[in-house]
């Protein structure tokens, strides 16, 4: 995905959950740094994820083991590419999926999804300075009740 701005701040949107919990998640432990383990939370599914920073390179490469005992681990690979002055390609790799190949191919089909819906949420964001609430209104029925 084409994110019409530097790519210092892109990488930044990611590493720094002040900006991450407006496009993605609603909650984080900490900022990603190198060998930083903190935890995601999706309170509105009552999801998280342990996050294990594997590779951290400024403005250029980020690269994370995440997961939770249950489902497993995966690992994500987003790769920050300056196309011009204001303007970065990012692209996400997933991959580590288990289990058979119908389970393997329906998890990379829902990171493909997921990962779509982060994309296009930071770009509306960071280009338009609009929240568009993606991963929470896509599966509104799921939202864990207090």
């Amino acid at each position: 995905m084409l994110i019409r701005r530097p790519a210092a701040e892109v990488f930044e949107a990611f590493v720094d959950p002040a900006v991450t919990t407006r496009f993605w998640f609603t909650r984080s432990s900490g900022r990603l740094s190198s060998g930083a383990r903190v935890q995601w939370d999706w309170e509105m599914y009552g999801a998280s994820a342990q996050v294990e920073v594997v590779t951290i390179e400024q403005d250029r490469l980020l690269a994370i083991r995440w997961g939770d005992e249950e489902n497993g681990f995966t690992s994500v690979e987003w790769t920050f590419e300056r196309r011009a002055e204001n303007e970065t390609f990012v692209s996400i790799v997933n991959a580590g999926f288990q289990g058979d190949g119908d389970a393997r191919v329906a998890q990379a089909l829902d990171s493909t999804g997921g990962f779509n819906l982060v994309l296009c949420g930071l770009k509306a964001l960071l280009e338009r300075g609009i929240a568009l609430n993606l991963v929470a209104d896509k599966a509104p029925d799921a939202h864990v009740r207090p």
